[in-house]
């Protein structure tokens, strides 16, 4: 079920107002709607992949109250042992059997040998991605006694199953979200409103920003062959706000649909393309994922402690792991494998951390250094997106050279030149916007509420009809292949 259907938008005000109809009831029964409705929106797409999200989530619930009753150290390491493979061998199999398949026989191939191997035909469940990292980091924290073991399996599975955050995040750590599933919610006015304010800005981003964005990065990326450079610098560009818009209009509507049934979700976009240097841009992008990667390889790996060799071997693993993580594709590889370059730098001169604040705080312009830096960390970014979007290898690295050679000072070759221009229009509107609200957690967030309210709810109506009308070509959510 997409976000932006006609299904959810039936599908949301029915559990909405049944899960506030049950609040005067016990809690268990209120956490079995919502069960019962994330079973629904994810069983919409294909219900034979609901037994997968069953079986992790009996899995990790056991294996937690195993590490509840057990002291032995060798007994606590296998359940944890048990966890980590099932959850991975699921998502192995489903998303990386056929990539394994394939290079192993090229491989054989290299050196004369051939073998046989006949490819399956699977099909890749939604979110499994997401929600095996959920599960995951749930027995982690039970092994390392930071949570303690659950005993409500409702509870359990309406955490790992939670609807607005299913099938692509945020990867909501348990010490966070199944707490919230423990305590009695009550509904909360402004909360709600302010919820209704990020769906709204989410739907724009996802409707007018990334959809039509995708229409110009789809031609460009799929004729590359055929056009000049600057062209492919614009392909660049509107990918680069496709996979932004996309990605974090999803994050948007998920945090603010949680805020509607009284859960509050990490934020997990902070207005990345702001950022001053590769480390900012991995602390604002896809911030649940990144953390995850820190918190349960990077630093158990020993971070950025201990010497330079361990320090850029840490590095590698982390982002390569996370490029992997993306997708079976080499491209994947080398666009994490990319921004591992990037971050060594920093991390070798431990200058990583050195911008932690908003950009430009307290100030409406940047200072010099901080705009030339934003500018060239977007370039950084926009040249490691080429490999991220390409079909493969070949398609990108053809596509940089089309990008660096003479065609590169011709003039742009732009088709439906009224939509170029009316997209590049709510582009600009748009990062105005977020440059305005970057010490937010959403542009639109507590919105001044002694304005006239007229005026207030001409600017709402305005952002829906505008989406509405100025929604490109229905795109399917681009994590969702994740």
């Amino acid at each position: 079920m997409l976000f932006n259907s006609l299904d959810f938008a039936i599908f949301l005000p029915i559990v909405f107002v049944v899960y506030w109809f049950l609040n005067n009831k016990r809690l268990r029964i209120q956490n079995m709607l919502i069960v019962v409705a994330s079973y629904v929106f994810y069983g919409w797409w294909d219900w034979r992949f609901l037994s997968l999200i069953v079986f992790s989530t009996i899995t990790d619930y056991t294996i937690g109250l195993l590490l509840r009753s057990e002291e032995n150290q060798l007994r606590r390491k296998i359940f944890l042992s048990a966890s980590v493979l099932v959850n991975l061998g699921l998502l192995g199999f489903f998303k990386y059997y056929n990539f394994f398949l394939d290079n192993f026989i090229a491989a054989f191939s290299f050196f004369d040998q051939e073998i046989q191997g006949n490819s399956l035909n699977i099909i890749l469940p939604v979110g499994i991605s997401f929600y095996t990292f959920q599960t995951m980091s749930y027995t982690i924290d039970v092994y390392h006694r930071k949570l303690e073991p659950t005993k409500d399996l409702i509870a359990f599975s309406a955490f790992v199953s939670f609807f607005p955050q299913l099938v692509a995040g945020p990867i909501e750590r348990a010490t966070h979200l199944l707490p919230q599933f423990y305590r009695k919610r009550t509904f909360d006015y402004s909360n709600a409103v302010d919820g209704m304010r990020q769906i709204l800005w989410g739907l724009f981003k996802k409707l007018v920003i990334a959809d039509n964005c995708a229409g110009f990065a789809n031609h460009i990326f799929t004729n590359s062959a055929d056009l000049n450079g600057s062209t492919l610098v614009l392909g660049v560009l509107f990918f680069s706000f496709q996979i932004y818009g996309d990605f974090s209009g999803y994050s948007d509507i998920a945090i603010g649909t949680s805020r509607l049934f009284g859960f509050n979700l990490n934020q997990n976009f902070a207005f990345p393309y702001f950022s001053r240097d590769v480390a900012e841009f991995w602390r604002r992008w896809h911030v649940s994922l990144s953390s995850w990667f820190r918190d349960y390889l990077y630093i158990p790996l020993g971070g950025s402690r201990g010497s330079r060799w361990m320090k850029v071997r840490n590095t590698f693993i982390v982002f390569i792991v996370s490029g992997f993580w993306h997708g079976a594709n080499w491209t994947f590889i080398i666009w994490g494998a990319l921004h591992a370059i990037y971050f060594l730098p920093l991390v070798l001169t431990n200058s990583h951390r050195n911008n932690t604040e908003v950009v430009a705080k307290g100030n409406f312009f940047p200072h010099i250094n901080e705009f030339f830096s934003m500018v060239l960390t977007f370039c950084l970014i926009g040249f490691a997106w080429i490999f991220f979007r390409a079909e493969n290898i070949t398609q990108a690295l053809e596509y940089i050279t089309g990008i660096f050679s003479q065609s590169l000072f011709n003039m742009p070759i732009i088709i439906e030149r009224f939509d170029f221009v009316i997209i590049t229009f709510f582009l600009i509107i748009f990062i105005f916007i977020e440059w305005m609200g970057r010490h937010k957690k959403f542009p639109l967030e507590k919105v001044d509420l002694d304005c006239l309210p007229l005026l207030r709810w001409s600017f709402y109506i305005s952002i829906f009809t505008i989406s509405l009308l100025l929604s490109g070509s229905e795109q399917d959510f681009i994590y969702f292949q994740f």
